[in-house]
């Protein structure tokens, strides 16, 4: 009887560190851009492996907007200074847009130019908010500081 039960809980024990392994895995595996989409102001960056957290996403962010700004130009404003980025999770690859909910890119020449929506992420600069960032149901706001403050 007592081989059983130190089997059992070498079992549990294994079965954790492998939960825990596979977890951080998830957490800290790197962000992959696929694909960066400009129209005028507005701009889609395609994503895999993208963050779970709102604080990590907004952190991507900071962290990475100035390499996206030399790498691809984004965002681009208007006059005024407004502009929006979307995240957009890149799952399947490009596809035509038959389906009724798929966001289609103008600037690729083929019909395999359309994505399943599923944004994840959005920051948006405009007169009078400033910089917010949207996710899922909540809505940041940086202040002038640099703190973010949940609206």
């Amino acid at each position: 009887m007592q081989l059983k039960n130190k089997m059992m809980v070498g079992f549990f024990c294994l079965a954790g560190c492998i939960v825990a392994v596979y977890c951080l895995w998830l957490f800290f595996r790197s962000v992959k851009i696929v694909a960066v989409h400009q129209r005028n102001n507005y701009s889609s960056i395609l994503v895999k492996n993208f963050l779970f957290t709102d604080k990590g996403k907004i952190y991507w962010w900071l962290k990475n907007k100035d390499a996206l700004k030399a790498k691809y130009d984004i965002p681009k404003p208007t006059s005024y200074g407004g502009f929006t980025i979307t995240i957009w999770i890149f799952k399947d690859g490009y596809k035509e847009e038959g389906k009724y909910d798929r966001l289609c890119f103008g600037d690729m020449n083929t019909k395999i130019n359309c994505i399943d929506k599923n944004s994840v992420f959005t920051i948006r600069n405009s007169k009078n908010r400033g910089i917010t960032f949207t996710v899922d149901d909540a809505i940041y706001r940086e202040e002038e500081n640099g703190k973010i403050v949940r609206l």
